[in-house]
């Protein structure tokens, strides 16, 4: 039963204080009807001897304490889902923005979704080809995995993003596949460019656009992923598609956590964050997964800014221990010229072997994989070697490695933004890399594979 109340009693950041209440319970929605009869919609944080504390998701500005009504809807924040979904945009709410009308909902679902029973979950290992050989030989995305891009500000994550988004496709031809795009604090411009790359390349007739604006209110970003995630989860486990969810920026939800939390005076974290971050980001990450019995699935590929680069900061941190690997970007390779600014070394998939070889990409993924690794750590420390006594100290088989990690970087990492590469285009390149190194240095690749691909 609806309850309204007249009882606000304080406003603070992004809070109101309801007083005097009966039966309201933490997650419920909240209906705040303003002097101007202005509708906002707010969600139940906190409930303790007849007190309320509300967040609202358009902010509390305006907000007069004494003409403010609250209507308490005993129900959680639900989104009306339709396969009509596909090729529209939406706010950070859930609302179109792309002056058609409203979605004719099929159903209702809580935006808070459900957590997947461990039992029932299915082991991710199936091969999504993005067209960057950065991504698929290096650091393979499969199936119902978290991989998140650890980025800086300034590097092209965007970029990278929309490519994903464009590029993107499961190999087997009767499969259906979408993408959720999901972008949390974005300027105006950023939006823009998203929607121009996804129309002009005709991505969008696949793709759901969720944009919360620099300018919204950051306690919107709180629930923008939420009902992103809730949209991603019924395409996949109720229409059995293969769904990739994008989510940027990752820190700017953070910055919205951490300003609710300052304003409910809770005792912080490291930096500021509150303590329970970790619950919260994980209550976002394993909702991808796939699960037994179900043919569709739900990858996801947060994008994380780093503030100062800095890889140790709780937000890539605490990404780091819930998601399985990490796509790292960074500032040199980018003052190089070099698209995507890929960093190999610290870069990872963990669930990269049970998506590649045979039966998924092609049985010797595996192995140049780890030989371009070592090929490319031993070029790189020479580098650091070559500053301190100069190339002219260099064996001729060190010479060889200097020439390996620059070629790696400039013509094998290095693509276009337009450029999709097939996963046998980048293992070609790949073979074609490692056959300037004499065969007895490749210690990391099977002689059969060896005798078939090596260039002589």
């Amino acid at each position: 039963m609806i309850k309204e109340y007249s009882s606000v009693t304080d406003v603070k950041g992004p809070l109101i204080v309801v007083e005097g209440i009966e039966d309201v319970a933490f997650g419920e929605i909240v209906e705040i009807i303003t002097a101007d009869d202005q509708r906002r919609l707010g969600q139940v944080l906190q409930v303790e001897k007849g007190k309320a504390v509300v967040q609202i998701f358009q902010g509390t500005s305006g907000i007069d304490t004494l003409k403010t009504r609250v209507r308490f809807t005993a129900d959680t924040m639900k989104l009306n889902v339709s396969p009509e979904m596909l090729g529209r945009m939406f706010n950070g709410l859930g609302e179109p923005i792309d002056g058609q009308p409203d979605i004719i909902p099929e159903k209702r679902i809580d935006v808070n979704g459900l957590a997947i029973n461990p039992f029932r979950r299915e082991y991710p290992k199936e091969f999504i080809q993005t067209g960057i050989s950065a991504l698929d030989l290096m650091n393979t995305l499969v199936r119902g995995q978290k991989l998140p891009i650890f980025s800086g500000a300034g590097l092209p994550h965007n970029k990278i993003a929309a490519q994903i988004v464009k590029q993107a496709k499961v190999l087997a031809k009767e499969e259906n596949f979408a993408v959720v795009f999901v972008a949390m604090g974005i300027t105006h411009e950023e939006a823009q460019f998203f929607r121009n790359e996804f129309r002009e390349s005709g991505a969008l007739q696949n793709t759901i656009l969720f944009l919360n604006l620099a300018n919204h209110p950051a306690i919107e970003r709180i629930i923008t992923p939420r009902i992103a995630l809730s949209a991603a989860e019924y395409l996949a486990f109720e229409k059995d598609m293969h769904v990739l969810a994008i989510l940027t920026d990752m820190t700017n939800y953070c910055e919205a956590l951490r300003e609710v939390s300052a304003a409910r005076n809770e005792i912080p974290g490291r930096r500021g964050y509150p303590g329970y971050m970790y619950t919260d980001l994980a209550s976002l990450y394993e909702r991808a997964g796939r699960i037994k019995g179900r043919k569709g699935s739900l990858t996801q590929v947060p994008i994380i800014s780093m503030p100062d680069d800095d890889i140790t900061h709780p937000i890539p941190d605490l990404t780091g221990y819930i998601t399985e690997g990490q796509f790292v970007l960074s500032r040199d390779m980018q003052h190089k010229g070099i698209y995507p600014p890929n960093d190999v070394l610290p870069s990872l998939s963990r669930l990269m072997a049970h998506g590649i070889g045979k039966g998924h990409t092609r049985e010797d993924h595996a192995d140049v994989s780890n030989q371009l690794y070592a090929g490319y750590a031993r070029g790189r420390s020479l580098r650091d070697l070559v500053a301190v006594i100069g190339k002219e100290s260099l064996t001729e088989l060190d010479l060889k490695y200097l020439d390996f990690a620059d070629t790696f970087e400039h013509e094998f990492i290095n693509q276009s933004y337009d450029e999709d590469r097939p996963i046998e285009e980048s293992l070609k390149k790949a073979w074609q890399l490692l056959s300037t190194l004499p065969k007895e240095e490749l210690k990391r690749i099977s002689k059969e594979f060896i005798e078939k691909y090596y260039a002589n």
